[in-house]
């Protein structure tokens, strides 16, 4: 049984730039305003919700959350428009572990401070609050923009998992799988920390 509700409240995280709050059923036509900023949802390396795709898309996000396997957030910005969404899920409370994905970012406020804030806010919690030993991120091996921005992160790269996901077009994808240890976080907190107070690019 989880009895660390840090383990069961979903959380929320605010920033300067950012405002992470839990994903909620009627956040639909704002998941889509986000993701029309780019028409993310025809990139075929990644999985955004699109028209006719977002009711099932918060409809799963709220079954893992329920399971107690997830905890997906909407992404505003300093302003309060909503411009993306991210999640914590394969969440284990045994080892602890857990792992962020499901990241994706309104065209505009890609590459900017906000999205080095989130991952900041998003690690602090991971690790300060729920006590992981081991935060995972994964992405498309050909998503090389998502790999980027992991890598500026810090966290180490383990390797590739072949033909480990099915994606909505019907192709397998290849998985870079990275990985950041609670032992590595104070180094990675201050790198962000430091980009974050010296306005240092993203």
């Amino acid at each position: 049984m989880i009895t660390n509700l840090h383990w069961t409240i979903p959380p929320i995280l605010q920033g300067i730039h950012v405002t992470l709050e839990p994903l909620q059923r009627e956040h639909g036509e704002e998941l889509l305003a986000a993701a029309a900023d780019g028409e993310l949802w025809n990139l075929w390396y990644t999985t955004v919700p699109g028209p006719e795709t977002v009711r099932g898309y918060i409809a799963r996000a709220m079954e893992d959350r329920e399971a107690g396997t997830a905890m997906p957030f909407l992404v505003r910005n300093a302003a309060g428009d909503p411009v993306g969404s991210t999640r914590f899920f394969r969440m284990d409370p045994v080892i602890p572990s857990l792992e962020i994905g499901y990241t994706w970012y309104s065209q505009r406020v890609q590459r900017t401070a906000l999205n080095t804030e989130a991952k900041r806010l998003l690690l602090g919690h991971a690790f300060d609050a729920m006590g992981c030993s081991v935060v995972e991120l994964r992405t498309h091996v050909f998503n090389q923009r998502s790999r980027a921005a992991i890598e500026r992160l810090g966290a180490h790269f383990d390797g590739i998992l072949r033909r480990q996901m099915r994606m909505a077009d019907g192709h397998l994808r290849d998985t870079a799988v990275y990985s950041i240890l609670d032992n590595e976080w104070p180094t990675i907190r201050r790198h962000l920390d430091f980009k974050l107070e010296h306005g240092v690019a993203p």
